[in-house]
């Protein structure tokens, strides 16, 4: 129950997704491992930006079903692994509010970020800061600034 006693807080707005997406990798690699499956390492990418992301009480009730779907969001590591996710959400809750699509966006862009080396998203002010290790890192950097200019901002320091 510990971890439904955790869930309150993030119906203020406030997810802490590190906590919650290490115990759900942990429990992944767990299985995995009893399953005899070779594992891949992973970038763990924390993503801290300005935005309601949480499942309201008001969609779902139910804390332990409230449980499954953060962990199913948080076990998404791909664009295939993100739309099941929508579409049973939505077939089994209906239309999604939007802190929950909020969620749901923020998992896309830390499994976008993972793929790419990068492992820190911040937003400061109007500016988002991304923060990669340089021999894992696969974007253009100088075609992102031309097109997003001074609102994005690179950094290879811890």
């Amino acid at each position: 129950m510990a971890l439904a006693a955790c869930f309150g807080e993030m119906q203020h707005g406030h997810m802490d997704q590190v906590g919650y997406d290490t115990y759900c990798k942990l429990l992944d690699e767990v299985i995995k491992e009893e399953k005899g499956i070779k594992q891949v390492e992973e970038i763990d990418t924390s993503i801290d930006i300005n935005v309601s992301s949480y499942i309201p009480d008001t969609y779902i009730e139910n804390s332990s079903q409230k449980i499954e779907v953060y962990q199913a969001i948080a076990l998404c590591r791909s664009d295939e692994d993100i739309n099941k996710v929508i579409e049973d959400i939505e077939d089994r809750y209906g239309k999604m509010p939007e802190e929950l699509s909020s969620l749901i966006e923020v998992a896309r862009i830390k499994q976008i970020c993972m793929k790419h080396g990068i492992y820190k998203v911040v937003q400061k002010k109007s500016n988002i800061v991304f923060y990669f290790k340089p021999e894992l890192f696969t974007f253009d950097v100088q075609k992102l600034i031309e097109k997003y200019g001074n609102r994005i901002k690179f950094s290879s320091r811890i």
